[in-house]
């Protein structure tokens, strides 16, 4: 499920020493992608390593309360790693802002949780709370999502990403005059 692609690769193929530690058989003949989310799902740790301007774009699901916990073990389990993930996640989130408000980094984080009103930009485009968090709920899936979502989803994550980047980045950055698509968040 988490890892869709399983490769069969040549090892001849590879260039010598190009790799660090893992340029050897079993690695460089068969290969299995993941999805990048399960090692880190903000995407930090490379980037992190190599600049010092980070910009971080969260679309991460939220873990929910459970009134009534599974006990069987699949469930129960899943459930357990759900909340491992959502744990390390917010771990991160915290370091990442905490780094901004020292200096010790520069960038901006933007969540699609967000109320683009914390901003406090009174030229961001109007995205209405209420019809951002319901953008929010949408489940994460393979399954194609119909046009006008997409366009709903896309303008979101544009005008929040706009406002996070004036307020934290760039001052000087024009507002944008509309949506990328037509209807905004709503």
């Amino acid at each position: 499920m988490l890892s869709p692609v399983s490769l069969e690769v040549d090892a001849d193929a590879y260039t010598p020493n190009s790799g660090t530690d893992l340029q050897h058989e079993p690695f460089t003949t068969d290969v299995v992608l993941t999805d990048g989310g399960v090692y880190d799902n903000l995407g930090l740790e490379t980037a992190w390593k190599r600049y010092q301007t980070i910009l971080v774009s969260d679309a991460g699901g939220k873990t929910a309360a459970e009134a009534e916990p599974k006990h069987d073990w699949a469930r129960h389990s899943y459930r357990v790693l759900n909340l491992i993930d959502n744990q390390v996640r917010s771990l991160r989130k915290r370091q990442l802002i905490d780094s901004y408000k020292r200096g010790d980094r520069k960038g901006a984080y933007w969540g699609i949780r967000t109320d683009i009103l914390d901003y406090q930009l009174p030229s961001s485009l109007p995205c209405p709370f209420a019809q951002t968090l319901e953008l929010a709920e949408i489940p994460t899936r393979l399954k194609r999502l119909d046009r006008v979502m997409q366009e709903r989803l896309i303008n979101w994550g544009y005008a929040v990403c706009d406002a996070a980047m004036r307020q934290h980045v760039d001052k000087t950055l024009a507002p944008p005059a509309h949506f990328p698509y037509e209807g905004g968040v709503g």
